[in-house]
């Protein structure tokens, strides 16, 4: 006899005099979770992901879809990026009235590239209120992850409130799964054990999140 054999043999005997359960495993515990914390309609949501986003030290805008290329080349200008990383399919009227050149998401591009691009603009997949979370997918206008995480300056357009859920199994039930997602709360920062918070560690040291309504909806 092994030692795996003793030991089952142990727990066999410990388990000999129990009542057989019944319950199958997925039901032996209750997961009746909340959806979503509190009743809100969609201005109340939307007020949230922006308070949540700025407590992570996200730079919050807001703007209409006619206002968007205007306010983009105004970060940009007062950023003092020269380039700026533009993912395949970003709309192209986004960038119209800005003067950085455009940098296009290649396949072949180089960390050190990338490194020296000074700033990256997306869209998004989804943002969650609740925690204050971008969410990027790799779709055509979010362009591949390094891009996102090299650049020392990210802008990220969020549409709303299309794009905004209130909670992370909202999220998820939108999500695909077999897409590379990015959870994106807040810049890129960590702490030392004096908890000396250091951004842009591991992605950008800015983080800009513009959400933008219909030219109906403002």
């Amino acid at each position: 006899m092994n030692s795996r054999e003793r030991i089952l043999g142990r727990v066999r005997r410990a388990l000999a005099d129990l009542p057989d359960d019944d319950v199958p495993y997925e039901e032996a515990v209750a997961r009746g979770y909340l959806r979503e914390h509190g009743r809100r309609g969609t201005r109340e949501t939307v007020d949230l992901l922006a308070e949540n986003l700025a407590d992570y030290r996200a730079l919050v805008h807001r703007a209409t879809e006619s206002e968007l290329p205007a306010l983009l080349g105004r970060l940009l200008a007062e950023r003092g990026s020269r380039s700026v990383l533009v993912p395949p399919l970003l709309p192209p009227e986004w960038l119209s009235a800005a003067d950085a050149a455009r940098v296009d998401d290649r396949e072949g591009s180089t960390p050190h590239e990338l490194d020296e691009v000074e700033s990256v603009v997306t869209g998004c997949a989804l943002a969650v209120a609740e925690t204050g979370t971008i969410v990027l997918d790799g779709s055509p206008d979010q362009g591949r992850r390094r891009i996102t995480l090299v650049p020392d300056h990210h802008i990220c357009v969020v549409r709303v409130p299309d794009q905004v859920v209130s909670s992370v199994p909202q999220a998820l039930e939108r999500l695909d799964a077999a897409r590379p997602l990015t959870w994106i709360s807040g810049p890129s920062a960590t702490s030392d054990i004096e908890l000396d918070r250091v951004e842009g560690v591991h992605g950008p040291r800015t983080l800009e999140v513009v959400l933008v309504s219909g030219d109906s909806d403002g």
